[in-house]
């Protein structure tokens, strides 16, 4: 699939930015003595690793009575300290009333945040009042795991004639109890990535954990998929933080995470001598193809079996079959040293299909194609 967004090249509004691209500052701009001891702790400490310095200034709370920011105050406390260090600032903008505020101050990179991005309104409100203005736009995800509605904020900010674009992976929000606050869930920026190679994807690791001592982890997970940087909240007194202190660190933590990333090539060099790696990666294609080849299959027995259910009038859905297809395939897949969790997030897609598979057989073709089947 041809990428439709014509982008340039990170390197272009971040001329000194070097793999891989960071972003650091605290989570909230606190007060001017803060954000510029923030500012100067960062270029003492990570000096050449930090890009662009960061502080939020308006803040979208969960619940109301709850710091939200300073607001516009802050924004020239945030731009002085960029200064003073030699750095290019960010700010998150919600609206057009803060993108205009964030423009009026001299603040270099925009970038709009998970709440804003699942509204298609308010993302085309702010596209429409960048229209014209040549500014680098960062997206972070929605909050929930909605690929298409990311896209549509990329879409909509292009439209308005915004070619400095890219993302910010913070993770998507879950019911499920998980360690992380808002699981990377890495397959959805690795799907984005494939259909756009051109746009950079950073990583929030800080968002993504919300507890400081997983961002390393975390950081060099994003690092190891191939994206290009990370934007982690960083504090001269995390602890004291008016929002989110569990998630940040340190200026020295920062700079002792960032040493000890390992940066990987992002693919082969041309004529490598590295044929090992082209062997196994031929024997993971040909498993591949037999793995599709054998689902194919199965979904043909599937259909042979919906005609015996129909001819029966039973239900397409046998609770006690399915209950033991599960058991069997999370024993037979923990021999193999597979999670459970996989398993079950496989066959339950597996299952899907099947009954859709039978659904056209017993329902109709148009039951089955529109008809929203699907077992959790």
């Amino acid at each position: 699939m041809a990428s439709k967004f014509q982008i340039s090249p990170i390197q272009t509004w971040l001329p000194a930015a070097e793999a891989p691209v960071v972003i650091a500052g605290p989570c909230s701009a606190e007060g001017e003595e803060q954000v510029m001891l923030s500012a100067h702790l960062i270029a003492k400490h990570a000096a050449g690793r930090v890009h662009l310095l960061r502080a939020g200034i308006w803040k979208p709370r969960t619940r109301p009575n709850t710091f939200e920011g300073v607001g516009e105050i802050g924004l020239p406390w945030l731009k002085n300290a960029g200064n003073e260090v030699g750095m290019p600032v960010t700010v998150e903008v919600a609206n057009p009333e803060h993108v205009e505020a964030a423009l009026r101050h001299g603040i270099d990179v925009l970038w709009i945040g998970a709440r804003t991005t699942v509204s298609p309104f308010a993302v085309q409100e702010i596209a429409e009042a960048l229209r014209g203005v040549d500014v680098p736009v960062l997206v972070k995800n929605p909050i929930n795991p909605d690929l298409e509605l990311w896209i549509g904020a990329l879409e909509r900010l292009h439209g308005a004639g915004i070619r400095k674009l890219g993302v910010i992976h913070r993770g998507f929000s879950s019911y499920e109890k998980s360690v992380y606050r808002n699981p990377p869930m890495w397959e959805i920026p690795i799907e984005l990535r494939r259909r756009f190679p051109e746009i950079p994807i950073l990583v929030d690791p800080s968002h993504m954990g919300g507890k400081r001592h997983l961002i390393a982890t975390l950081a060099q997970q994003g690092l190891d998929m191939g994206f290009d940087g990370l934007m982690i909240e960083t504090h001269p007194h995390p602890d004291k933080a008016w929002s989110d202190a569990a998630q940040q660190i340190t200026p020295q933590r920062l700079a002792e995470i960032l040493q000890g990333l390992i940066v990987r090539k992002p693919t082969l060099p041309e004529n490598s001598s590295l044929q090992a790696l082209h062997d196994l990666r031929a024997r993971v294609d040909r498993i591949d193809d037999y793995i599709i080849e054998l689902l194919a299959e199965r979904m043909g027995i599937s259909e042979q079996i919906g005609k015996v259910k129909k001819e029966h009038q039973l239900a397409i859905h046998q609770k006690e079959r399915w209950a033991q297809i599960v058991a069997r395939a999370l024993q037979k897949g923990k021999t193999g040293g597979l999670t459970e969790e996989f398993i079950l997030k496989l066959f339950q897609q597996i299952h899907n299909e099947s009954i859709r598979h039978q659904t056209k057989v017993v329902a109709g073709e148009e039951v089955a194609t529109n008809g929203q089947i699907f077992f959790p």
